[in-house]
C-alpha cells in the first residue's frame, strides 16, 4: 500500500497522483471525512449557501501481473488538524483488511542540493530488517531525521502494528520548498516502481521536471539577491571632490 498526503514541495502527492493517472485504478473505499475534518465555513454561489465541503480521502486498487504484488493506493487531499493518529490507523485498518504486506509513504528531504544537481533518494524503514533490504536499491541511508505529518506518522503507527513500512524521501533544495518539485518526485518514482515491480511511462513527469528546473533558476536567483541585500552594505559613489587613492 502506498499512502500520500500533501507535504513539503508536494512530493508525495505528485508521486501518488501520477501513479493514479498512469495505472488503471479502481476505487476501493472512502474515508468518512466529517469524523476527521471540521469545516470552518461554507461557500455562497448566486446568493445560495452550499453544503459544507470536506477534503476527499480515497482508496484505490490496482491488479498487477500474475505472480506480482497488487497495489492499494490511498490519496488524502488534506491532513486533519486533529485526529491525525486516528486517520493513520484508519488507513492501516483498510490496508490490513485487504492483506497489505508493506506500507510506503513519500516525503521531501531538505538538503543543500542545487537545482541543477540530480536529487538522490533517501530510504528509511520501520525495522532493521526493512532498512537492510533497502540497501539493494541504492538509496541514501536516512540516518537520524524527522518525517513531519501523516507521511511519517502512518509509518510509526504501522511499526506499532508490526507492519513493514518504508519512506522514500527525495532531495529538495532548501530555497525551493514553497514550489512543487516534480524533480524529486520523479527520482522517488523511479525507485518506487522498481521496488513495487510496476511498469509505467514516466515521460510526462520527466518533461514536467525539466520545465521546473527552469523555474527554479529564477527562484535561486531571487534567493541569491535577497542574500546579497541582507548580508552586504552598499558602496556609495564618491563625490567629485574626493581624491582617488592609489
Amino acid at each position: 500500500m502506498l499512502a500520500a498526503w500533501p507535504g513539503i514541495s508536494n512530493v508525495a502527492m505528485i508521486v501518488a497522483t501520477y501513479l493514479s493517472k498512469k495505472l488503471e485504478l479502481k476505487q476501493l473505499a472512502e474515508v468518512h471525512a466529517p469524523y476527521f475534518f471540521d469545516p470552518i465555513g461554507v461557500l455562497v454561489k448566486s446568493n445560495i449557501i452550499e453544503e459544507p465541503q470536506f477534503p476527499q480521502s480515497l482508496f484505490y486498487y490496482w491488479k498487477n501481473r500474475p505472480g506480482k504484488s497488487d497495489l492499494i493506493l490511498f490519496i488524502g487531499d488534506a491532513q486533519p488538524t486533529t485526529k491525525g493518529y486516528d486517520m493513520a490507523n484508519c488507513v492501516l485498518d483498510i490496508g490490513q483488511r485487504f492483506k497489505a504486506k508493506k506500507v510506503f509513504t513519500c516525503a521531501a528531504a531538505l538538503t543543500r542540493i542545487h537545482h541543477t544537481e540530480q536529487p538522490r533518494v533517501w530510504g528509511v524503514g520501520t525495522s532493521p530488517a526493512v532498512a537492510s533490504e533497502l540497501e539493494k536499491y541504492d538509496l541514501v541511508r536516512g540516518g537520524n531525521l524527522q518525517i513531519a505529518g501523516l507521511n511519517g506518522l502512518l509509518l510509526g503507527a504501522a511499526k506499532k502494528r508490526d507492519i513493514d513500512g518504508i519512506c522514500l524521501l527525495g532531495e529538495v533544495p532548501t530555497y525551493a520548498t514553497r514550489m512543487q518539485n516534480p524533480i524529486a518526485a520523479l527520482a522517488i518514482l523511479n525507485k518506487l516502481t522498481v521496488m513495487l515491480d510496476i511498469e509505467i511511462d514516466t515521460g510526462e513527469l520527466a518533461h514536467l521536471a525539466s520545465e521546473t528546473k527552469e523555474t527554479m533558476k529564477q527562484v535561486a536567483a531571487e534567493a541569491m539577491e535577497e542574500y546579497i541585500d541582507y548580508f552586504t552594505e552598499p558602496i556609495w559613489e564618491r563625490g567629485e571632490d574626493e581624491e582617488e587613492v592609489k
